[in-house]
């Protein structure tokens, strides 16, 4: 048992921190009600985004608020702190962090700790590509999802005003970039919501809309196999999407997307989702890490050579005992973060309690893809499925995990009202400047740009 308080200081919201928090208290309920055991999450956002459901939020199949998961209600017997932690000296034992209290005062707060979970997870990798910064949008929080929802509806209520021929086709040209998860699912779900917003437009049809999907290496959604793969492109040149592979953007500035094979479109939407580098947390840190940026990991998920610091997901390098070659090591998804957690969190569980620690093994089953609805692809235990049968395992698959029987409820009961009565197609992009009207009336002027419609998201 445990002989002396111990203080557990889990660094991140995400899948790794809830999950591990969750088994924690669950694992030491009793330690926690003696007063030996305190467990602190430290995240910037006090919620977990269930990012494989960002594609139907996006598309309005889903409400913004059942995508996350309160981590006040499902951690009840932690202390959470919405905060981020800008630095760690593990020599020390000692993390460095930020709050909205101590920004206004311009100060940190230091927190000690005996045992460190580092989950801070990923964020989205950039190249110095001109334009990106001022025209990009990202695709990795539940914000950035309904910021395009609503950037898209947007851009057809510009094109339905307008007669300018130029205007009217920037803003219906959209270009995302990355051929992986989010780029492939992002597009097909919008792609799909606004093929169906367009009936009411009376001078828009779908045929008027471009769809890119521009991807630098030869294939998509490598994760469900070749031959899912070039089914997937199949389906989508089906659809009018064009979908450009070897290409790479090189520039979206002025608002025109120019890439490397010679090709320009002028365009008011650039959705960049070229996949993900580990958060910069880590380079704050004393802790070993690999040539990508990761931490290095023992199979057991401690940090390599150190004691009493932990790591899973997409900050650390696990190895994959299950693989046959050495040096491997597993994939940095959800699937794989899930487990982690777990075992994670029962090995901090054993070395408190003096027991040996557990080895994490999982071998990689599958994946599965949505591409709008009734469209999927998924390879699974090596058989693959296509269209509606994919589809519905999706989101079978996802409902399944998604956290908490509140959530699972709740997204099914949308699920069920979708498939009775029609899309919603309203944008509310003024949530996104809640104020501007108010400034506006008062005689002030926008608070990002004069120039910028109040009521948009652009």
């Amino acid at each position: 048992m445990v002989k002396e308080r111990a203080r557990i200081l889990v660094v991140g919201g995400g899948y790794v921190g809830m999950y591990t928090a969750l088994r924690l208290q669950h694992r030491m309920k009793r330690e926690i009600a003696r007063d030996e055991l305190e467990i602190t999450v430290v995240t910037p956002d006090p919620y977990m985004t269930y990012q494989p459901f960002l594609p139907e939020a996006a598309a309005g199949a889903i409400s913004p608020r059942h995508v996350v998961v309160p981590l006040r209600r499902v951690l009840g017997r932690c202390r959470v702190i919405a905060g981020e932690v800008t630095r760690i000296d593990h020599a020390r034992r000692t993390a460095t962090l930020t709050t909205p209290a101590t920004q206004e005062k311009g100060g940190t707060e230091t927190l000690t700790y005996d045992e460190l979970v580092l989950a801070p997870g990923s964020v989205s990798r950039t190249l110095p590509i001109p334009g990106l910064l001022d025209y990009g949008i990202g695709f990795k929080t539940v914000e950035e999802a309904i910021g395009l929802r609503n950037h898209v509806i947007e851009q057809m209520d510009i094109a339905s005003s307008t007669r300018d021929p130029a205007i009217r086709d920037a803003a219906l040209t959209f270009v995302f970039v990355g051929g992986g998860y989010a780029g492939v699912e992002a597009l097909g779900e919008l792609e799909d919501m606004a093929r169906y917003a367009a009936r009411y437009y009376h001078n828009l049809k779908p045929e008027d809309m471009k769809w890119i999907l521009v991807e630098a290496s030869d294939r998509i959604l490598p994760e469900v196999g070749e031959e899912m793969g070039r089914y997937t492109v199949t389906q989508l040149r089906r659809r009018n999407i064009q979908v450009l592979l070897g290409t790479r953007l090189e520039s979206c500035a002025d608002r025109v997307a120019r890439l490397s094979d010679g090709q320009r479109f002028p365009t008011r939407t650039v959705v960049w989702t070229a996949g993900v580098k580990p958060h910069p947390l880590l380079a704050a840190t004393d802790l070993p890490r690999d040539d990508r940026g990761r931490l290095k990991c023992t199979a057991e998920l401690t940090v390599e050579g150190v004691p009493h610091a932990w790591s899973a997901g997409d900050a650390a390098a696990v190895p994959d005992v299950t693989a046959a070659g050495p040096g491997a090591l597993t994939a940095p998804n959800a699937q794989h973060a899930v487990r982690q957690a777990k075992v994670l969190a029962d090995n901090i569980a054993h070395t408190l309690r003096g027991e040996p620690l557990e080895t994490y093994a999982h071998k990689y089953v599958g994946s599965v893809a949505s591409l709008g609805l009734h469209k999927g692809v998924a390879q699974v235990y090596g058989r693959r499925l296509k269209g509606y049968p994919a589809w519905f395992m999706h989101r079978a698959y996802h409902l399944s995990r998604v956290p908490t029987f509140n959530r699972k409820a709740r997204v099914l009961a949308e699920w069920t009202l979708a498939g009775l009565f029609k899309r919603e197609i309203v944008s509310l992009g003024s949530l996104e400047h809640p104020r501007a009207e108010f400034e506006l009336a008062a005689g002030g002027k926008h608070p990002l740009d004069p120039n910028i419609n109040p009521k948009g998201s652009s």
